[in-house]
């Protein structure tokens, strides 16, 4: 997240769209105290904006963690495994 908001600090805040964009993507941010048991509490309206009811998915995203309920993370493997051969094949354009 770090790197996340160095990078952010060298948009042009002269642009509209990158005022909007900083101040919505940094809107929702809040610290979380992890308990003894090693849990969190997400506050609600994260847990609103993420439809975070019952049951929910942890996933690793390289050096991140996202939260997803368990339908709509069923909803986008579907999605994505459609196109997960051609992602992968341009992304192969790049040297990644």
């Amino acid at each position: 997240m770090a790197s996340f908001r160095r990078e952010i600090k060298k948009i042009t805040f002269n642009e509209k769209d990158a005022r909007a964009f900083t101040r919505f993507f940094f809107s929702g941010a809040v610290e979380c105290e992890i308990d003894k048991q090693g849990r969190i509490n997400i506050p609600a309206p994260l847990r609103k904006f993420a439809d975070l009811d019952k049951e929910c998915i942890v996933i690793g995203v390289s050096n991140r963690i996202e939260l997803w309920a368990k339908e709509k993370w069923t909803d986008y493997v579907e999605e994505s495994e459609e196109s997960f051969a051609d992602i992968a094949e341009n992304l192969m354009d790049f040297d990644i």
